[in-house]
């Protein structure tokens, strides 16, 4: 029975991230003719939706806490869709800079997977699941916060665990 329960639960998690799966190389989706209207019919509501200064929004498409992307899909003044990105490569995680605030962070990365706060350090820090690199193991960025501004940036590997790992 509790490997039935795991694969029911794999498979819905999975479902889940199918509706913004492919938001980045979409084919019908396009900044000549698309519009917001038509990024949230076919992907269904945000995740988050940030004003830009231009009178612009960005709409947040996050995969987190399991998936590894994060699309800002940026929608202009008059409604036409400008551009999409998946803020969680590579190039866009290492803009993140000692000094910006957590709404900086969030704005740039989506919504993090966790927040932990360690008391002895004084550190609170967040993390998004990324793409792996070559070793195959799950990858986590960490943004580390100090006195409400980014104090460092750091990654771990996720190692598998024997408890979610099963012999027949």
């Amino acid at each position: 029975m509790h490997r039935r329960s795991a694969l029911i639960l794999a498979l819905a998690s999975s479902l889940s991230l199918i509706s913004c799966a492919h938001l980045g190389r979409d084919p019908h989706l396009s900044p000549a003719f698309s519009t917001g209207d038509d990024v949230v019919a076919r992907y269904g509501p945000p995740t988050r939706v940030w004003t830009n200064a231009d009178g612009g929004r960005t709409l947040e498409y996050s995969q987190q806490p399991w998936g590894t992307s994060c699309y800002m899909v940026r929608i202009g003044a008059d409604g036409r869709l400008v551009s999409i990105e998946d803020t969680l490569l590579y190039a866009s995680r290492f803009s993140i800079e000692p000094g910006m605030t957590p709404e900086q962070v969030s704005r740039l990365l989506g919504r993090e997977r966790s927040r932990v706060f360690f008391r002895l350090s004084g550190e609170d820090v967040w993390d998004w699941n990324v793409m792996p690199d070559q070793s195959g193991y799950k990858l986590r960025f960490n943004v580390h916060f100090k006195n409400g501004t980014v104090f460092r940036l750091s990654q771990s590997t996720v190692f598998p665990d024997k408890f979610f790992m099963h012999e027949d």
